[in-house]
């Protein structure tokens, strides 16, 4: 079953596999029920972050993709105007 995590709980499982070096990650993944790629992805994604660098982060990606669907839907719209009047720019 898919669960969702929290920015904070994210940021805990990165720091408690910083704390404990020596532990493999396999027994960590293993301990919060979730994958090695999940893990590792997290690692990569938000290593040294603090949650509210994390929060700002998601915010972003947020926007960035509203922006990018509103910048798609005006291309189209423009499109549809430029063949409706038949000519094109």
């Amino acid at each position: 079953m898919k669960k969702r995590f929290s920015d904070e709980q994210i940021i805990s499982i990165l720091r408690e596999a910083e704390a404990e070096a020596g532990v493999p990650a396999r027994e960590l993944c293993r301990k919060h029920a979730i994958s090695d790629a999940t893990f590792y992805t997290w690692r990569k994604k938000y290593g040294g972050m603090e949650v509210p660098e994390v929060k700002r982060l998601k915010s972003l990606e947020e926007e960035n993709a509203r922006l990018k669907k509103l910048l798609a839907e005006a291309m189209l719209d423009k499109e549809a105007l430029q063949v409706a009047l038949g000519r094109k720019y």
